[in-house]
């Protein structure tokens, strides 16, 4: 079968959750037989990883992005009168749109796959009077929304902790995005989340901005986010370490949060019982606070930014941290480290859609003082510490192998009818 695949950035490397998703998504697809195209944003530092996509796909069409804070308060002030959330109205760049109604007037497509929220209002496209005059008659491809998440319960989770000068401006982008996200789940053939939750999440949305003429709920399919567990072999870590590791994509205002939180409220009161405790924190672009606060602390805290091998920071540390929130999904970066056997610590949010067992396979603790208190419990303890990484490791191994989970999109494109194919 012929798929369009829309994404918002290259995925690859397997540097960030969102790309570890989308990547072995389009490689299962692959793997399957189906003849995938991919058409993606594209930004000048990920350039030299486009051969690796055209290895993969049978075709890649890239439109290059560039990002700023002054044409962000731009398109803020434009989803004012649009209604469309800002998210959306950011990416709405005219050369996608030219380059997908090209790929569709010369492509009998059976299916467009949508990945993540902002990339769906191109695969509304199906349907319009084609270029250079010709209009589309034969049968319109189905179209499939991957939401790695529901969108809207992030910003609402983001509204609860951020200053009171954003919370008006969430509440805005929450409900835009709640409307719209119930739009793409009403219109498009299929849906794909990642959780129950989720899920949920979508359906009330349709319910609240939808009017349906079934009473059925609207099908949506869960896929959990998958790893591959031969590519990420255990690590042998030192004993004894009290090296604290967490790690994350910072611009992302989730994860700088969690990881914000944990530096200011929870490290000091690990460093009061262990005091030659240090913590060490890697992801891009880090935020210019979190950089002050290693620099005033050069001894206990490092800021390392953007490091291409997580494999060194892995063996010195005694345990990874995840101290998230707010956000929505899945966290990847839970999986890997399971499949790295590192034992880790996290909040509830942050094991949302994992089947992990709380002090079997990770600790889960959501206030400063019990977070501190679970990590302190890990970093005196290499009984439990094996404990989790074995545990955690099998668990990765028998229900989230990509090649395991991954078999559900079989039932999602299965059931496509497909047109003829020319060879």
């Amino acid at each position: 079968m012929r798929i369009l695949f829309l994404t918002q950035i290259i995925p690859y490397p397997l540097d960030a959750g969102p790309k570890v998703k989308t990547f072995h998504v389009l490689r299962y697809l692959i793997n399957k037989g189906h003849n995938v195209h991919l058409i993606t944003f594209i930004r000048p530092e990920e350039k030299p990883f486009l051969p690796v996509m055209q290895e993969l796909c049978s075709e890649v069409c890239t439109v290059d992005i560039h990002r700023s804070r002054l044409a962000d308060v731009g398109y803020w002030l434009r989803s004012h009168f649009s209604g469309r959330p800002f998210l959306v109205e950011r990416d709405d760049i005219k050369t996608m749109r030219l380059h997908v109604q090209r790929l569709l007037m010369e492509n009998d497509f059976d299916a467009i796959h949508a990945d993540q929220l902002t990339m769906c209002q191109f695969a509304y496209l199906t349907q319009y009077s084609g270029l250079y005059g010709k209009e589309r008659t034969d049968r319109q491809p189905i179209r499939v929304f991957d939401a790695h998440n529901a969108v809207w319960t992030i910003v609402e989770r983001m509204k609860q902790t951020a200053p009171f000068y954003f919370k008006v401006p969430l509440s805005l982008e929450s409900r835009r995005i709640k409307k719209y996200e119930a739009g793409i789940v009403t219109n498009f053939e299929k849906t794909l989340t990642v959780t129950e939750i989720d899920r949920q999440a979508l359906i009330d949305a349709t319910k609240e901005f939808e009017s349906r003429n079934s009473d059925e709920d609207p099908p949506i399919t869960i896929i959990p986010i998958a790893v591959d567990t031969k590519s990420l072999s255990p690590v042998e870590r030192v004993e004894r370490s009290k090296n604290i590791l967490t790690l994350g994509t910072l611009h992302y205002p989730p994860n700088a949060d969690g990881i914000r939180w944990f530096a200011n409220e929870v490290f000091p009161l690990i460093q009061s019982q262990i005091p030659d405790t240090t913590l060490t924190i890697i992801g891009k672009n880090p935020p210019q606070d979190l950089q002050t606060l290693a620099s005033q602390n050069p001894q206990t805290i490092k800021v390392t930014g953007y490091v291409p091998d997580l494999i060194p920071y892995f063996r010195k540390a005694g345990v990874l941290v995840v101290p998230v929130r707010a956000g929505g999904g899945m966290r990847v970066r839970i999986l890997e480290a399971f499949s790295r056997a590192m034992p880790v610590v996290t909040t509830t949010v942050g094991l949302e859609g994992i089947d992990a067992q709380p002090g079997q396979d990770v600790l889960v603790e959501d206030t400063a003082p019990k977070f501190a208190q679970a990590v302190i419990k890990v970093l005196n303890s290499q009984k439990l510490q094996n404990q989790l990484a074995r545990n955690g490791r099998l668990l990765v191994e028998k229900a989230y192998d990509w090649q395991v989970v991954l078999q559900k999109l079989d039932n999602v494109y299965n059931n496509i009818p497909t047109k003829s194919v020319d060879m």
